[in-house]
């Protein structure tokens, strides 16, 4: 039998933050980025079984499937349970397109009371509540890396950025929270 080499994934057993902030690396899920035209968004909702946002920095969710709104007909879809995204989407007879991008990104959970404040040193974007309430997705930068910025919950977001960025993310994030927290 030969040998099989098993690919360490980024990141693995990287923790950082301070006090206030906690950075984990999110568990391997499944992620399509998707473009369709209007038309087709009922049919491809129904088939991932939840409802595609139509409307700037929104996302749809149902169980482990998350749509986040990327553009006026673009999609991140990410499912926590790794389910065949492209094997779902393959067999809906409406204009669409897919490609899997499970390999190329990771996320980054920045979790805690300085979760905002963190993501404020690096990002552009008004994150305050009011401005970027749960449920709010949208793409935009971290640092010099371009990440897709979602928040879960009050005070957690999730950072989905390309593995290749990764590290550099993480550090600037690591970095960030050890700033909130002193």
């Amino acid at each position: 039998m030969a040998d099989v080499a098993i690919r360490k994934p980024a990141l693995a057993g990287r923790l950082g933050g301070s006090a206030t902030v906690r950075l984990t690396t999110a568990p391997t899920a499944s992620r399509v980025a998707l473009r369709a035209p209007a038309e087709s968004l009922s049919a491809l909702s129904s088939a991932l079984g939840l409802t595609l946002p139509d409307a700037p920095k929104t996302s749809g969710r149902a169980g482990a499937r998350s749509a986040l709104w990327i553009g006026p007909d673009e999609w991140l879809v990410i499912d926590e349970a790794s389910a065949d995204l492209m094997a779902t989407l393959s067999g809906v007879g409406t204009l669409h397109s897919t490609t899997d991008v499970s390999h190329r990104n990771l996320a980054i959970i920045v979790s805690g009371p300085g979760a905002e404040a963190t993501l404020s040193a690096g990002c552009p974007q008004d994150l305050s509540l009011s401005s970027f309430p749960v449920g709010a997705a949208s793409r935009t930068v971290f640092g010099k890396a371009e990440i897709v910025l979602f928040r879960t919950e009050e005070d957690t977001f999730r950072v989905e950025c390309w593995r290749s960025f990764s590290d550099y993310v993480f550090g600037l994030l690591n970095e960030a929270a050890e700033d909130v927290g002193h």
